[in-house]
């Protein structure tokens, strides 16, 4: 009788080892499959962004549409559509790949998934098969019963138990797996849904980008048949450039000269304070050495205070200070902290209009339309909705506000050692000395005669143009 049940401990402690191995495995998620997890997060952000991007283009190109003639505000917002466009599409190219990714992993899961429940069937069927064959020879009751003490009557009934209980398990666990493997083809399906999906999606924006190209193509045609006009327009634009140069320029050396007159007034009231400081500690020296004098002549004993006076050392000359980066240039304190906070909000700053886009970028570029002509870009041509509000990107104080041809109203804002300028505005709301804070109005953009609303913003540090893309926040 022993023999026939000494196995019994055996199989049910591996059953139930099998099962918990079995469940671990199932509930971790593979890196391969994580990493998928990671990279649809980023894509679908990035989706995002960009399809956000492409609708403004789009709301503000309808504006300038509506124009009868086309100019180079039409074509600079129809070279940011086509390029959105493109983005749009390599987005897509890249979800079919992940989505491509995501379904063999589904597959591979799958495929684990129908293995382990067939193993576990066929162990269920061998435990079946085991216990029916047991009881053929051993009747359960009987095994209990012929416990030779109660002790061996109660590890029977739990060999027994454990045994019940291993197949409930068993049942539980397929039960498990086949709910896991119907989720798992539910979601395949889904995939292949979304991968259909995105194929359309895709083929629609190939049509869309031909058609922008089309677009494009007569926009050039037109303005190719104006190349007088576009001459007059590009010669107004680099006077207007030139003049708006000169402008920033006066305006630091301004500045520049008013903090060097300022810290040498500062230095010469030190200088001043310390001289007065000195005379008075001399003069109180010599009319304590005169009062000793006195006292002895009188043959009196001098008075311990003009003792202390006399007989107290010479203060040393303090040691020259070393000079402090932060102050170059004389900036005082509150400016010097300005520009280090100004410096630290690299790629950090808010935009000088909340919706709009980059319609030309900082630097040397050829000119869209005009063959063998260079142009540049001091700053940035961020194209917006007509009447868009403009505001200061940073903390600090306007330095100029004025009016120039081909710029319209100009706003130029200090910010320690940095200046931002803010042009073609139609409107102004600050004046010069006022303090701002960073996302203040300060104006409205202007629209030109073709229909576009579009500033020119520009970051200057001292002397140097920098590229106002850098400082931005990402879009």
């Amino acid at each position: 009788m022993q023999s026939k049940i000494s196995h019994i401990p055996y199989v049910v402690r591996w059953s139930v080892i099998g099962l918990v191995i079995i469940g671990w495995v199932w509930s971790m998620p593979s890196v391969q499959a994580q990493q998928t997890v990671r990279d649809r997060q980023v894509l679908e952000k990035e989706k995002k962004q960009n399809l956000e991007k492409m609708n403004q283009i789009r709301t503000i190109l309808k504006q300038t549409a509506t124009e009868k003639q086309a100019g180079l505000g039409q074509l600079k917002a129809l070279d940011q559509q086509i390029q959105t466009q493109s983005q749009q599409i390599g987005l897509l190219n890249k979800d079919l790949q992940l989505t491509e990714a995501e379904i063999a992993e589904l597959r591979r899961a799958s495929t684990t998934l129908v293995r382990d429940l067939d193993k576990l069937r066929d162990e269920y069927g061998s435990m079946i098969y085991a216990a029916d064959k047991r009881r053929q020879q051993v009747n359960p009751m009987g095994f209990l019963f012929a416990a030779d003490n109660f002790n061996q009557l109660v590890a029977r009934y739990r060999y027994l138990r454990q045994y019940s209980d291993a197949r409930q398990s068993q049942v539980r666990q397929m039960s498990n797996v086949k709910t896991m493997l119907d989720g798992k083809q539910r979601a395949t399906q889904r995939k292949r849904q979304e991968q259909k999906n995105t194929i359309g999606a895709k083929v629609q924006e190939t049509k869309s980008l031909e058609t922008l190209k089309v677009v494009k193509n007569q926009v050039v045609k037109e303005l190719g048949q104006k190349e007088a006009e576009l001459r007059t327009e590009l010669a107004e634009s680099r006077r207007a450039v030139g003049q708006l140069e000169a402008l920033i320029k006066r305006l630091i050396v301004r500045e520049a000269r008013e903090r060097a007159e300022r810290e040498a007034r500062e230095r010469a009231e030190r200088d001043r304070i310390a001289r007065l400081e000195a005379a008075r500690k001399a003069a109180e020296r010599k009319r304590a050495e005169d009062a000793i004098a006195a006292a002895e002549k009188a043959g009196e004993k001098p008075a311990p205070a003009d003792v202390a006076k006399v007989e107290r050392p010479a203060e040393p000359e303090p040691a020259p200070k070393k000079p402090d980066e932060r102050r170059n240039n004389n900036l005082n304190d509150e400016e010097t902290a300005l520009a280090s906070s100004f410096t630290s909000s690299r790629a950090h700053l808010p935009w000088p209009v909340t919706k709009g886009f980059i319609s030309d970028r900082f630097g040397r570029k050829p000119h869209p339309v005009l063959k063998g002509i260079y142009v540049e870009n001091q700053g940035v041509d961020i194209q917006t909705n007509a009447g868009e509000g403009v505001r200061s990107v940073y903390d600090g104080i306007v330095q100029d506000v004025t009016s120039m041809p081909g710029m319209n109203n100009v706003v130029a804002i200090q910010h320690g050692d940095y200046f931002t300028v803010y042009a073609k505005l139609r409107s102004v709301s600050v004046r010069v000395g006022q303090r701002v804070k960073a996302r203040e109005s300060i104006g409205t953009v202007a629209t030109d005669k073709n229909g576009v609303s579009e500033i020119q913003f520009q970051i200057w540090k001292e002397f140097t143009k920098l590229n106002p893309e850098s400082w931005l926040t990402p879009r």
